[in-house]
């Protein structure tokens, strides 16, 4: 495939796009492709003006009548339903508040409550760090508790025991975009007597994702990613409705309580998912959330994740054909029903050519220790956008223009 049938495609692809419109709901900065929204969503163009008026209305006018009149303290809930139908939950099932982190531990701790006498977190050895270290801080608080590992090649099958309470895992690989079986992973955890708890952060907004209809447990997962709630926007946990009326969780917070303005000496959990809530609500990060998720009403989901599979398929195509010989080692499955919205190639000088890139306008990532990362939100990104991203890659290693001191300075951020 030479350049001028990429681009021919390109347009062929973005001419029968019906999610086309979605891409006016957001700021894109002139001139840039951006291949970086599975780690920051672009910012939905109507979010300034909620945060204005959340701003200069609701809290510098109503102040604190706004926790009523203004609905802040159903925001996390209210949020929460917004989400709900991006992975496969029912209304009334989804708290958002806190970090991804801040839920992991919660969920964690809940399903070691779950299930008593065992004591064992199964975690998936190459998970996203913070993962793990959550998992980590939780065994070297509570007595007994302790960690094993799922290597890479083993089953949840292979591995669960009697001790097992809970898998910790990601439904997409962070570097491979492998996407994991959530239901036959579901089914054999629970043939071994433990549950699952997954973190959906490389999931929602650009994969499908079923957490009712796969028999799943628990989930966590970011809203800053494909779901452009912005930077440190809040995130979301959901538990299975069976299991949640048993669920303590340990960060039992005034605004998980069922008469939190009752002010009682103990405490007694809300009734359905309120009770993940700990603290008082990020009401301004929860408004410009809110803001961003309207965007989600009645967008057909199935063309969305069809859309990521068929822009993932065109940009692997794209890069091998023109960028052959340069020695890139594609990272994610070739197939795209195993395949997240990103891809990854190795590549030893890869930190610096993704610098290169960024610096003729394309954003990617880039993760230690050879790994380029390109993410695609189908929500708004054209396939002209994909076909131009390869082309300046092939340009800038054909070029060796990578090759200068100013791309080898490294910032606190890859």
């Amino acid at each position: 495939m030479d350049q001028r049938e990429l681009l021919a495609r390109a347009a062929h692809l973005d001419a029968g796009d019906a999610l086309a419109p979605l891409r006016e709901a957001f700021h894109m900065p002139e001139g840039m492709v951006y291949l970086d929204g599975n780690s920051l969503g672009l910012m939905p163009k109507a979010v300034p003006a909620r945060l204005q008026a959340v701003a200069h209305q609701e809290w510098s006018e109503g102040l604190i009548r706004s926790w009523s009149n203004a609905g802040w303290f159903d925001l996390p809930m209210a949020v929460g339903d917004r989400i709900a139908p991006v992975i496969g939950a029912g209304p009334g099932e989804v708290a958002v508040g806190d970090s991804t982190s801040v839920n992991l531990f919660k969920c964690l701790a809940a399903a070691l409550h779950l299930r008593p006498g065992r004591t064992v977190i199964l975690a998936e050895a190459n998970n996203f760090p913070t993962d793990i270290y959550m998992a980590q801080g939780l065994a070297a608080l509570v007595p007994g508790v302790r960690i094993e590992f799922l290597e890479e090649g083993q089953t949840v099958a292979q591995r669960v025991h009697d001790q097992v309470a809970v898998v910790l895992l990601s439904h997409v690989d962070y570097r491979t975009a492998v996407v994991r079986d959530m239901e036959r992973i579901n089914r054999e955890a629970r043939a071994g007597g433990a549950l699952v708890l997954w973190d959906l952060s490389h999931t929602a907004g650009a994969v499908h994702c079923d957490l009712r209809g796969s028999g799943s447990d628990l989930a966590v997962g970011c809203t800053y990613k494909y779901l452009n709630g912005g930077p440190g926007a809040p995130a979301y946990c959901w538990i299975r409705a069976e299991l949640m009326e048993q669920v303590r969780q340990p960060l039992a917070g005034w605004m998980g309580h069922a008469a939190p303005f009752g002010f009682p000496r103990d405490y007694a959990p809300a009734p359905g998912a309120r009770r993940m809530v700990c603290g008082t609500p990020q009401v301004l990060s929860l408004s410009a959330l809110d803001e961003a998720l309207k965007i989600w009403g009645g967008v057909d989901l199935a063309a969305l994740f069809a859309k990521s599979r068929v822009m993932t398929d065109f940009f692997i195509e794209a890069v091998e054909a023109l960028c052959a010989g340069h020695g890139l080692q594609l990272r994610v499955p070739r197939d795209a029903a195993a395949r997240g919205s990103h891809v990854s190639f190795d590549l030893p000088q890869g930190f610096e050519v993704m610098q290169a890139l960024a610096a003729r306008g394309v954003i990617g990532d880039f993760r230690a220790p050879a790994t380029m990362r390109f993410g695609f939100a189908p929500m708004y990104l054209r396939f002209a956008d994909v076909a131009r991203a390869a082309v300046l890659l092939r340009d800038i290693v054909d070029t060796r223009e990578w090759d200068q001191p100013r791309f080898r300075v490294r910032g606190k951020v890859t």
